[in-house]
């Protein structure tokens, strides 16, 4: 169970990151610094936009945007923060605390 508990925490860590990164190549793509027509700054884009989108769209169509600001990665990250990496240690005390 520890060793589930280990591998959960890192993925989420890691998508943490990924989150992060997603937001800063948003940015940046936005503002012109990143190229568009690069081919590899495209297919990072992609890559990012396809490891993101699946859990940033049900934020969006839930979430209303305040001036075009997109919060739904922010929303995202604190669900992580506050909600599921607490909801794990949680979960792994009661199961060690039962013997499992």
């Amino acid at each position: 169970m520890f060793v589930l508990f280990v591998i959960l925490t890192r993925v989420l860590e890691i998508y943490c990151w990924i989150l992060l990164i997603s937001c800063i190549f948003v940015n940046l793509y936005a503002f012109g610094i990143l190229d568009s027509r690069n081919q590899i700054v495209w297919k990072i884009g992609v890559f990012l936009e396809r490891l993101t989108e699946p859990v940033l769209a049900p934020v969006r169509r839930v979430l209303p945007t305040p001036g075009g600001i997109d919060f739904s990665p922010m929303v995202v990250l604190l669900l992580i923060q506050y909600v599921l990496q607490p909801t794990l240690v949680k979960l792994l005390y009661l199961s060690m605390e039962n013997g499992g």
